[in-house]
């Protein structure tokens, strides 16, 4: 069995005001240190064999948090970046609605074909990061490997691993500093694990 250990990294500054991040490099906000503190704390026990990043900030904090103690280094992977919102980045909802409504109908009515003008498409970024499955060949029955990324490629994640369609995308939720686990067996992988925050309960 590979053990695989998704987490969302801690929150921002953005997140705090419900901004598109996308491809925007921001780092922890203190809060978001505090989580991942808790988070590393959680999992200070932990094997951890390997250590994937998404190469943002936000993310690559995260992983070096919660990997301290273990002598494991990271590595920094493109695949895993947020999508690329292109013209909306930045923007919150509301925003986006007066600015750009076809882009808000779009996020409303989730369809595989959404695309983010001056940034990318769906699928494309579907395919980008399913690219990083590829990583995890490398990796012998009993490694545990920690992955840090962000709340839409850790959905993109899911929906591989699990063989069902990206259609179901919308109906997974990845909050920040949350611990998912996925137990990835020789007969096929199982969800043993989802969102979970319990190490966070102190902040509520």
């Amino acid at each position: 069995m590979t053990k695989l250990l998704l987490v969302r990294h801690g929150i921002t500054e953005m997140n705090s005001s419900r901004r598109f991040s996308g491809h925007t490099d921001v780092d922890l906000s203190e809060e978001g240190f505090r989580q991942v503190e808790k988070l590393r704390q959680r999992l200070a026990k932990e094997q951890i064999d390997a250590v994937y990043s998404s190469d943002l900030k936000r993310a690559m904090s995260t992983a070096e948090v919660i990997s301290r103690g273990h002598e494991t280094e990271i590595s920094s992977c493109f695949e895993l970046r947020e999508i690329h919102y292109g013209d909306i980045e930045g923007l919150n909802f509301d925003e986006i609605s007066r600015q750009h409504p076809e882009v808000a109908k779009g996020l409303t009515n989730f369809s595989l074909e959404l695309s983010f003008p001056g940034g990318e498409d769906f699928k494309g970024y579907t395919a980008r990061v399913c690219s990083f499955r590829d990583k995890l060949e490398n990796h012998a029955e009993k490694h545990t490997v920690l992955i840090t990324a962000h709340g839409g490629p850790l959905r993109t994640l899911i929906c591989d691993l699990l063989d069902i369609s990206q259609d179901n995308w919308r109906k997974f939720r990845f909050d920040n500093a949350s611990l998912t686990i996925v137990d990835i067996y020789s007969r096929g992988p199982i969800l043993s694990l989802l969102n979970d925050t319990s190490h966070l309960a102190e902040e509520g």
